[in-house]
């Protein structure tokens, strides 16, 4: 990836697309906590908790593909994961129980990640930009709300999935030019492969715990597209 200046370097009125969870902001530090306190109460004693861990993310994938993202989608998988794992029938008592890991998610104030409120100040001066995140409607326009950020957007998509055809659809409807757009996210799966692949630019700023189902080797820029890899949404700035 590269780390060098690309042609577009500082020249204004470019459209950077932004992610939203574990890009503008903490998610799934909280997830983790809640897996972390479901696998204890499960107290399995045939699994080891890695084994459950990817019983879990198992149950994650088949549930999200029948409901989607959000928090409904999480807490049903933790309940599927403890039938399927559990001798105990799952009572209302149990079910309560499970639920519960997740309230402190639900309740929890947005914690931007350092420098973004600056970053997105400053480049909001010379650059349209977009929120491009994915999962349940209302929960990501809450959590936008509560973060401050709103105004620095001129829009907003909150799509069922990233993949390629979804940035395709979005780019055109936006009127956005592919060599003046940018991709900015820390999810090879979601943000990075797929706007690569629809013809975009990408940023790629990793996150130390990005949720394991968006790992995925980082795709090579195609031939006339900037690939950038940064430490920190702040070094934008040396670029944009």
């Amino acid at each position: 990836m590269s780390h060098a200046p690309y042609p577009l370097r500082r020249v204004s009125g470019q459209t950077l697309l932004f992610d939203a969870d574990d890009t503008l902001w903490e998610n799934n530090i909280y997830f983790e906590r809640a897996i972390a306190a479901f696998i204890s109460y499960l107290d399995h004693q045939v699994h080891t908790p890695e084994e459950v861990r990817e019983h879990l993310n198992h149950c994650e994938r088949a549930t999200i593909a029948e409901y989607g993202y959000g928090l409904h989608s999480f807490r049903r998988s933790l309940v599927d994961c403890f039938e399927h794992l559990s001798n105990q029938p799952i009572t209302p008592e149990r079910h309560e129980r499970i639920v519960s890991f997740t309230h402190a998610i639900a309740a929890q104030e947005i914690e931007l990640l350092p420098g973004v409120a600056e970053t997105l100040a400053e480049l909001s001066t010379r650059h349209r930009l977009l929120m491009v995140t994915k999962g349940d409607r209302d929960e990501q326009q809450g959590k936008l709300q509560r973060s401050g950020l709103a105004g620095y957007f001129t829009a907003v998509e909150v799509l069922a999935e990233k993949h390629e055809g979804a940035y395709r659809s979005l780019a055109s409807h936006h009127a956005c030019e592919p060599a003046m757009t940018w991709m900015i996210g820390n999810s090879p799966k979601s943000d990075i492969n797929p706007s690569l692949a629809a013809g975009l630019h990408a940023v790629f700023i990793p996150h130390d715990f990005t949720w394991v189902l968006e790992h995925e080797v980082v795709n090579a820029a195609p031939a006339g597209q900037h690939l950038l890899e940064l430490s920190s949404i702040t070094a934008l700035l040396d670029h944009f």
